[in-house]
Formats: C-alpha cells, sequence, structure tokens
C-alpha cells in the first residue's frame, strides 16, 4: 500500500468517527506538501467542513490529532487555513528506501498473458527522401511512448507504416531515369535514401523552370502546373506502376531498396525499432476493395468523372476524395485497409496513431469512414497528434532541399558531445573506444531528451547547441549525475563497504535525504501517469527533478567520508536507488546513461 493509499484510509476512517461522514479513501483529496511549509504530505480540509460543523482550522486540528493519534506513519502535523500538513515519520522514509533498493522493476508493471495489445504506429517514413528532424521527433515520441505503455503493462506491437507508392515517389523515379546517368549509391558514396531524396529535390527544380517557361506564354499558374510535361509524365508513371508495368516496377523496387538500406541505418543509429512494417503498396488495393464495398452499399458515391467521394458533410465535415477518377488511391484509401489488415493481424485493444498535428483532420475522417464502412473500432482509434519541430532557422521544406537530413544531425550531435566532453575533461583517462561509447551516448541522448522532455502536444525550437549542456534541463546533466553516482559505488565497493542492503532502519536522517525518496516513490505515479497522456515529458522532467535534487544531496552531505557507519550506508543505498531510477527512467525514454564519464 503506498502512503497515498494508506494516509487516505486513515482520513477516511476519522472523518467518518468524528463526524459521521462516510466516504472512500480514493475521494480524499491529497497533495504534496508546498516546500515552503513543513510536511510532506497534504490533506485538503475543506470538503469535511460541513459535516463538522467547525471552522476549517479546527476540523484540521482535530482529523490532524486522530492521524497522529492512530497511524504510527504520521509524526507531526500543521494546520494552514484549510490544508493539513502532515509530516512522515523518518521510519517510513526508511523502510520505503528499503523496498525500493530491493525492487529491480520498480515502477515498471510486469506484461502478462492476460495484458491487453495496443498497436503503436509511427515513423510513416516516404520513400522518396530521407528522415528528418520532424522524422526524428516522430520516431522518438512513438518509441517512447511504446516503451512507457510496455512499463504500464501493456503488450505493445510497434509498427510503421511506408508510403512506397504514389505521384510523390514516381517524381523521384522520374527524375533519376531522365537524370541520373545510371548513378547508385555504390558509385555515388551516398546512402540511398539520400540519393533518391536528390532526385526529388531535382524533379522540383526541373518541374518549376517548366511551370515558369509555360507561365511566360501565359498560361495560369494553374495550369500550368497541371500542364507541365514532367508531372504529366509522372501521372502516366503512376499509372504504368498501378497496371504493373514490368520497367516501372523494377526501377521502383531497386530504388525503394536504396531507400530502405537508408533507412535501417538511421533506424539502428537513432535507437528505434518496428515489430512489423506495412507497406502502402500492399494495403493500398485492400482500401481500394472497401472504397468500392462502401460505394456498393451507399456509404460512398461516384461523380460523373469517376471519382469515388464520401459525403461527411452531415458529420459537421466536407466532401472526402477517395478514389481519383482515373482510379488511382489516396492516403485515405491506404489507411483503410492498412487499418483493416491490422486488426485482421492482431487482437488489438487500442490502436494509437503517433502523427503530427497537420493531420488532425486526416484522422477526424479516417475515424468516420471506418465507422461508414461497419467496423466497430473505427471510431475508438487514437490520433496521438504532436507539434511540429523546427530549428532556430525556421521551417523545413524536403522538396526544396532544405530540410535538416536526421543523419546529418546525429552525427553533429556525437561529434560535439566529443568536443564538448573533451573540453570540459569529462573524458579524461578513457580509452579511445570509451571516448566513442560516451560521445554517441551523449550526443544521442541530449537529442532525444532535448526533444522528449518538451510537451508533446507543443511545437519545439530544436537548439543544438543548448541541448549538449552538462548542466540544466538536459541529457548530459543527467547522464553525467548517473556517472558520478556510479563512480562513488564503485569507490565504495573497492573499499569492501557493504551496500547491498540497508541495516539500520531507526537512524535519524535530513530533511533533505527524506525528501529525496519521497521523490523517488513517486516514480510509479509518474510511469503510470504518462502512461495514460501519453507523455514522454513527464518522465524526462521528473528524471530531471530527481537529478537536481540528488546534486543537491551530494553537494552537501559527505558519503564515503562519513564516520557514522550506518549513515554512510544508507548514503550509498540511497545513491544506489536514485542511479536505478534514472537509468529505467532514461531508458523509458530510449536514452542510454554510462557508467563513467
Amino acid at each position: 500500500m503506498n502512503l497515498e493509499t494508506t494516509i487516505g484510509t486513515v482520513v477516511a476512517q476519522a472523518v467518518e468517527t468524528l463526524y459521521g461522514l462516510k466516504i472512500e479513501a480514493n475521494q480524499i483529496q491529497l497533495q504534496k506538501t508546498k516546500r515552503e511549509f513543513e510536511g510532506e504530505l497534504t490533506v485538503v480540509i475543506f470538503p469535511f467542513v460541513k459535516a463538522a460543523r467547525k471552522s476549517p482550522e479546527q476540523t484540521g486540528q482535530e482529523i490532524g490529532e486522530y492521524l497522529q493519534k492512530n497511524n504510527p506513519v504520521v509524526s507531526a502535523f500543521n494546520v494552514i487555513k484549510g490544508f493539513l500538513n502532515l509530516s512522515i515519520s523518518q521510519n517510513y522514509w526508511l523502510e520505503t528506501l528499503v523496498q525500493i533498493h530491493g525492487d529491480a522493476q520498480f515502477g515498471i508493471t510486469p506484461v502478462t498473458d492476460d495484458s491487453q495489445l495496443m498497436m503503436i504506429e509511427y515513423s510513416s517514413p516516404n520513400t522518396n527522401k530521407p528522415l528528418h528532424l520532424g522524422h526524428i521527433r516522430n520516431n522518438l515520441l512513438g518509441f517512447s511512448i511504446a516503451e512507457i505503455q510496455k512499463a504500464n503493462g501493456w503488450k505493445v506491437v510497434k509498427t510503421n507504416i511506408v508510403n512506397d507508392r504514389g505521384i510523390h515517389i514516381c517524381k523521384s523515379m522520374l527524375a533519376w531515369k531522365l537524370f541520373g546517368n545510371g548513378e547508385t549509391p555504390e558509385s555515388t558514396g551516398l546512402k540511398g535514401d539520400h540519393l533518391v531524396g536528390k532526385y526529388y529535390v531535382v524533379f522540383d527544380k526541373a518541374f518549376k523552370a517548366e511551370i515558369k517557361e509555360l507561365m511566360d506564354t501565359g498560361m495560369s499558374e494553374d495550369d500550368a502546373k497541371k500542364s507541365a510535361p514532367l508531372i504529366l509524365e509522372a501521372q502516366k508513371m503512376l499509372l504504368a506502376w498501378e497496371n504493373n508495368d514490368a520497367e516501372v516496377r523494377q526501377l521502383w523496387e531497386t530504388m525503394n531498396g536504396w531507400v530502405y538500406a537508408g533507412f535501417d541505418k538511421t533506424y539502428k543509429q537513432l535507437g528505434v525499432d518496428f515489430d512489423k512494417i506495412y507497406y502502402e503498396s500492399e494495403t493500398y488495393l485492400e482500401g481500394k476493395s472497401e472504397v468500392e464495398r462502401g460505394e456498393a452499399n451507399k456509404a460512398f458515391y461516384r461523380r460523373e468523372d469517376g471519382s469515388v467521394w464520401a459525403d461527411l458533410t452531415g458529420d459537421g465535415l466536407d466532401e472526402k476524395l477517395l478514389l481519383r477518377s482515373d482510379g488511382t488511391s489516396v492516403y485515405m484509401t491506404q489507411d483503410i485497409g492498412t487499418a483493416k489488415l491490422r486488426y485482421n493481424d492482431y487482437p488489438i485493444n487500442k490502436m494509437v496513431y503517433v502523427v503530427g498535428n497537420e493531420q488532425n483532420y486526416h484522422f477526424q475522417v479516417l475515424a468516420l469512414l471506418l465507422d461508414k464502412l461497419g467496423f466497430e473500432w473505427g471510431k475508438s482509434l487514437v490520433h496521438f497528434s504532436y507539434g511540429m519541430v523546427e530549428l532556430p532557422e525556421g521551417k523545413m521544406k524536403s522538396r526544396e532541399g532544405t530540410v535538416v537530413d536526421a543523419d546529418d544531425l546525429m552525427e553533429e550531435m556525437i561529434d560535439t558531445a566529443r568536443e564538448t566532453s573533451q573540453e570540459l575533461g569529462k573524458l579524461d583517462n578513457c580509452t579511445p573506444e570509451e571516448i566513442e561509447t560516451i560521445a554517441r551516448m551523449v550526443g544521442l541522448g541530449s537529442l532525444k531528451y532535448f526533444i522528449l522532455k518538451v510537451d508533446p502536444r507543443k511545437n519545439m525550437t530544436f537548439n543544438p547547441k543548448e541541448s549538449i549542456d552538462f548542466n540544466g534541463n538536459t541529457g548530459p546533466f543527467i547522464q553525467y549525475t548517473h556517472a558520478r553516482i556510479k563512480s562513488v559505488l564503485r569507490k565504495a565497493a573497492d573499499q569492501g563497504i557493504d551496500f547491498t542492503s540497508l541495516k539500520d532502519t531507526n537512524l535519524s536522517v535530513s530533511e533533505k535525504e527524506s525528501y529525496l525518496i519521497q521523490l523517488l516513490t513517486e516514480f510509479p505515479a509518474v510511469v503510470r501517469q504518462s502512461g495514460e497522456e501519453f507523455s514522454p515529458a513527464l518522465i524526462a522532467n521528473y528524471i530531471y527533478d530527481l537529478v537536481k535534487e540528488y546534486n543537491q544531496f551530494y553537494h552537501d552531505f559527505t558519503i564515503l567520508k562519513e564516520e557514522n557507519e550506518a549513515l554512510k550506508q544508507f548514503r550509498l543505498v540511497l545513491s544506489e536507488s536514485t542511479a536505478t531510477i534514472i537509468k529505467t527512467g532514461m531508458k523509458l525514454l530510449g536514452i542510454e546513461v554510462p557508467e563513467r564519464m
């Protein structure tokens, strides 16, 4: 039973005994005591004042006296207006520390055969360009949310839908065919996804030149965009692809193969993975079939030009195109097919799409369409809508070649981490292999932490320089603290000090030490709330608060030089428990922490 449950139960008993008011323990309003007041836990008294027929101060005094008399956990109390601040006995905190120290999975709910299954889709790249900074936020959020849900007892399937077909893919293919001169990743030394992305940019530049030429002849911009030879050729190539043209299909497979090899390297460096990958080329036909079934059932309708639409005006939206007049599909068609296949493949209890907030409307429509098609799970889909990420310089545009490439950014972060760590002397006495390992951990850790500490629903600006700082709310600050604790523990082990368990739970410890234990006890609740809100930021900022508090403790108290052996052992146990929770919490964010720095 945790502290809140214990106190809630005895407060409920007090209210019934003193005032005859029956109330459930979970209805008692409890909150952390503000740091400026004495105590650790505060009971909100106002709901009991009417039954007590006394002032809030008198009511609080009576309840406080009852708690102190009837529960040894409460050592003292004070009343500030309608708030009863409780001081928790040191013996309780020490016994709690023993439990935390002895539980390697503290805060983690085990997955069992009876656990429900959550599928989480993230990444969703196009095969016409490499992954960029926006994909990094998506991948980090998706992976971390999956790890957090596993820690809350869910079975999790991490999935990816690769958008490997469509007009945008044909643009890269056509540009390579026209201007590529047979270039390959091997002949250029470029990663495959970078090579294909290069030709997406080449297409856009050539396309814009054609538009300008047509506009110079007096054609309107809209007509020029529709009439440019390159776009007509790309549309022709898409139709040939859908008709299984052998030459087009061969080129498509070759160029996609280059991209997948490139993606795999990026995912590995970023530290994310997937349990199941779906491909639009394999799901869009299922989607087309469902759209045709919907038309036959009068859920959708066909216009004179042959295109198929859904009328969602009755649902407060507009009309949505599902099949073009030439029979080719759109993103929505593919998403319908993918959703159906996933529910065929897995017994999904909750389906979560980690997709940016610019797609809010898309997922509103998808849920309605699936519902109209008769899928009972249609409206229960969850769109985890997150904000956009930019650099201080501004927004990125793929077709103009102004994106921040994921591979380049990660490499830059690792290089900067290496240089910064060496300048600060944090890599002294490390071997070359250790230097590279630590540089990778710190560089990627700073990138991941800077992105994940922000409320995911907010837009954010990623500043590489700010992220690699060994002070403040940053990944390196947390990583260095973990390494510092591990260094203390190694020295203690070398001195033969036994801190495998806490021998004395009747110690007198400081308020700062008690508060640090209190912070440790909050980890399970933070993990649970983070899962409920799909917010890795809650864990990131909790770990920062814990590390900040530990560093204050480390500054104010001696550990290895403490003369009282029982107190020395206590501080080592407290330090090891803190390191364990730092490592567990950072792992939920997909961030490694070094043993030494």
